[in-house]
């Protein structure tokens, strides 16, 4: 797992899980279609994430499916980062 990959855990598991919810979470994790994240949590994410990188997430890209995982989640910072830079 990468610094960025530990750093969207991280927040997830901070922000979303229960305290006492003793669920494993890992980077391949159904977060949306497992009921850790809702739409309103996906926004949140979505801004954490903006402002954590300084990075712009299009609305059109910040999708469930975009979001059902860390590893996605990842895959979409990178992508953006990269064309950013």
């Amino acid at each position: 797992m990468d610094d960025l990959q530990k750093t969207i855990l991280d927040y997830v598991k901070r922000e979303y899980l229960e305290e006492g919810d003793d669920r494993e979470l890992g980077v391949k994790t159904p977060l949306i279609t497992g009921g850790i994240v809702d739409s309103f949590s996906m926004v949140s994410l979505k801004r954490f994430l903006e402002k954590k990188y300084g990075i712009k997430i299009p609305d059109a890209d910040a999708t469930p499916e975009a979001f059902d995982s860390v590893a996605r989640i990842a895959l979409l910072v990178e992508k953006i980062a990269a064309v950013r830079a």
